[in-house]
Formats: C-alpha cells, structure tokens, sequence
C-alpha cells in the first residue's frame, strides 16, 4: 500500500505518543496504538505491519501458556534477529504500539482472545498478515467480556480466526489438545501444519471429566490423559489426535529439576526442508505444563533458525540455563511463610488450578494442606464444574471457600455444591472490595495451620500480585 499523507502522520502522532507514555508503569502499551487506528483506520494497519516488520510475524495464542511461551519464543529470538514485541496483550490496539515502538525483522505478539467483538481475531489475521501461529492449548475460562456471557463454541471460534484465512505460513498445533488440533484439522492445504506434544508412559492425569469432540460433540474416548484434556483421543466421528512431528520422549522429575528429551523433524523455511531435533534438556521444577510451553517455543525457534545445523546445541544453551524468572509476574509460586509452605496464583480455568495443585503437592511431600478456593463468577458454571472435577481428585485436607469475582451469593452456591460431594470445606465470605479480600485471604493464610495452597479466580493478577508481596514482606 502507498504510504499517505494521512498514513505519516498517524505513524508520527502514534510514535510521538508512544515515547512519551513509555515511560508510565503501564508503559503506555494501548494508548499509542490506539491513536495510529483512531487516524489511519483499521484497515490501513497492514501498511505500518509492512513498513516496520522486515521478515514477518509471530502471534502466540491460546488459554494458558501463552505469556510464558511468547517469553521463551522472544528470548531465543533476540538472539538472531532484530525483534519487537508485546507479551501479556489482548488487544490490537497494544500490538499497534508494539509495532510502532520499532522496526524490526520479526515482530513477536501474544494475543490472548476472549471474544471475536473485541479481540478482532480476523481483523488482526488480515491486517498483520502473520508468517506463524502458534497455539498452547484451549481450555474453558472466564469467557465473560464487559458483562457479556460468550459460549465456549464461540470462544474456540474466536482462537480459530487467528489462522482461519492463512494462506501461507506455519501454524504451531499441540497435538494433545483436541480443541487446538481440531482448529487446525484442515490448514494442510494452505500452510503447514506442525504439531507437538508427548509421547511418555510416566505422566498420567486423572483429573479430567468428560471431553466432547470438537468436531461432533460426543464424548471422546482417551486411551491415555497427560494433563486434563491433554493426551491420545479418538472419536467415532474419525476425529483423533494426530501424531506429533516433534515430542518430548521422555520426563524424569526430581526434586530440583526436571530432565527431559525431545525429538522429532520440523520445517525449517530456510532449508525449506525439515530438520531433526533430538536434545536432552535439564530444566528447572516448574511443572507439566510449562514443558509444554518449552516445547511449543523450541518448535516455533526451529522453524525459524538460520542455523538449522545448530539447532540442538541452541536449544540446549538457552533451556539447560532457564531459571524460575521465565515466569510471568502474578502467576502461580511457592513462598516459604511461618513455617509453612504457601503456594498462590490465579487459576481462571481447570488446566491452570490442576497444575498449579499439582506444583504445589510436589513441593509439600503429602503433607496437609488447606485450600482456600477463590470462586468463579455468575455464569461461569463451566469453570466451576471443571474446578471441581480438579478439587474432588485432589481432595485437599481443609477447603475453605471463598468468592473470586463479584458475587458472594454464587460463591456460596458453589461452596454448597462441594458440600454435596463430600469435600471437608467451609464458607469464608469477602465482599467484593480488592483490599478486603487481600486483607482477608492474608489472615486466613496466617491461622491455618497446614499447608496453605491459594488458587482459582480472581481479577486478572491485581489480587495475586499484592497478596504475594505483602506475604512476602
């Protein structure tokens, strides 16, 4: 597209606008944007995409996984390319202030999407014209968005359009994760398609309920669960999980590492041809779930190498050297409080509160432990029933229930369906006031007398933060 008059001067006014507000704790990340769209209109983005990205771009979506992944992807490639980037985004408006903060080779966003009305999935497909697509997983969460009820069919839907329309490029599947693989089931024909996931014996889940296909809406049949709806599945229908390109072959997890081996071919666009990968990897304790996230960033890092040759010893100098920082701020930690263990972080949907129970029982040993259980909202029912499917397998010794988002009453419905299961809980109820609900869980944290696990809904990472850093303090 020609550059306008009216294209230079809304690239001008956003950048001006970006280096004045960087500087803010909230680095300014929409408002800039925001200002280049309000001028120039959304459908003029292509022209800054194409303007300041040399090579092309990266968008990382998904229901869990996507900061820390986006955090590992840009890590590696720094190393290579000139990069810009946005982490911990929603929005198009704070992937136009990324754009406009640089020019760059490759452009690396995450883009988490709740909705097709506000996050603009296709817009941003058609706009920015990605190179990649790279999906963790998709799993039921707080699909509420300004008081509007989405189904879980629409948020899928939504996640979808991200590469619905590619006509080229590479799209970045976990295999093991039917809501993701069925989103991608027929991209071959445009793109391709790679996906990843586990091949190992060791690791099972139990946790998870029913899983209907995607593809007919009848309960699919697993032969093996790594991590709720994560693993091997078949369906009548024909829908099943199809075989990775590139998997983690084996896990062994020890008290203060975890040692994996990952193998595979995947597409390299400089060879255009695929390379093999097989590296062992020490990595630091922090979960299943996150070597799902190692595997997707290394899958993405491949495909992209100008070095393909190297490919294991890079991998294996960046991941062998990860430590606990790679973490996203108000995510799930252990601390270490009164002589007890203290584990705490948001857990939206039943994949993060599983593997967040499950980090914090590998610490304890068997121990005792109380749950205080932070509840969904009003019509999040879905996440509720996925919470307790999660609660009921790990049966904590003390539950102690309290309310997440807004309404009280329905945390005290909730507190009354776990009841009926036969979980040792009470009801704590916190009006919905920030500070007294973190006031609150800090005194609970301090009476109890086991083990203390805190996790479930909450308000984004507000809560959480604050809570960890006055336990801290």
């Amino acid at each position: 597209m020609a550059k306008t008059l009216k294209y230079k001067i809304a690239k001008s006014i956003g950048k001006l606008t970006y280096k004045g507000l960087k500087y803010l704790p909230t680095g300014g990340k929409a408002y800039p944007g925001y200002m280049y769209l309000k001028i120039n209109g959304v459908d003029n983005l292509n022209t800054l995409v194409n303007d300041q990205i040399k090579i092309g771009s990266i968008l990382i979506t998904g229901t869990n996984g996507k900061t820390t992944t986006t955090t590992m992807i840009i890590d590696l490639f720094s190393r290579d390319f000139n990069i810009t980037k946005s982490v911990d985004n929603n929005t198009i408006y704070a992937l136009t202030t990324a754009l406009l903060s640089k020019s760059a080779d490759i452009g690396i966003f995450e883009y988490g999407i709740r909705d097709i009305k506000h996050g603009q999935p296709h817009i941003v497909q058609k706009q920015v014209q990605p190179m990649c697509v790279v999906y963790t997983n998709i799993s039921r969460e707080h699909t509420q968005v300004l008081g509007v009820k989405n189904s879980f069919k629409d948020y899928i839907k939504a996640k979808t359009l991200l590469s619905k329309d590619m006509q080229e490029g590479i799209v970045i599947v976990n295999a093991d994760d039917p809501n993701t693989t069925y989103i991608d089931n027929n991209k071959e024909d445009n793109c391709t398609v790679i996906y990843y996931g586990f091949d190992v014996d060791n690791i099972s889940d139990k946790s998870i309920g029913e899983v209907l296909c995607p593809n007919c809406d009848k309960p699919l049949t697993y032969t093996h669960n790594f991590m709720n709806q994560r693993g091997i599945y078949e369906c009548d229908c024909g829908f099943k999980r199809p075989e990775p390109d590139i998997k983690v072959t084996h896990i062994d997890i020890t008290d203060t590492q975890m040692n994996i081996t990952i193998e595979g071919n995947v597409y390299n666009v400089n060879t255009q041809s695929k390379i093999p990968i097989n590296v062992d990897l020490t990595l630091p304790p922090f979960g299943i779930y996150n070597i799902y996230n190692v595997l997707a960033s290394a899958t993405t890092y491949a495909c992209y190498s100008e070095t393909p040759d190297e490919i294991n010893e890079k991998l294996a100098s960046y991941y062998n050297n990860l430590t606990f920082n790679i973490l996203p701020p108000g995510r799930f930690e252990i601390i270490d409080y009164q002589n007890k263990k203290v584990g705490l972080g948001q857990g939206d949907n039943g994949d993060a509160l599983n593997a967040n129970a499950n980090l914090f029982l590998q610490e304890i040993k068997s121990k005792p432990y109380e749950f205080i259980y932070s509840t969904p909202d009003v019509n999040e029912e879905e996440i509720f029933k996925d919470h307790l499917e999660v609660i009921k397998n790990h049966n904590p010794d003390f539950i102690t229930v309290i309310p997440g988002r807004v309404s009280v009453d329905i945390a005290r419905n909730y507190y009354e369906q776990m009841k009926k299961e036969g979980l040792n809980c009470t009801f704590y109820p916190i009006e919905y006031d920030f500070e007294k609900r973190i006031n609150e869980i800090i005194k609970l944290t301090q009476k109890s007398e086991y083990n203390v696990l805190i996790t479930g809904c909450g308000e984004e990472q507000a809560v959480w933060d604050d809570v960890k850093n006055k336990l801290k303090k």
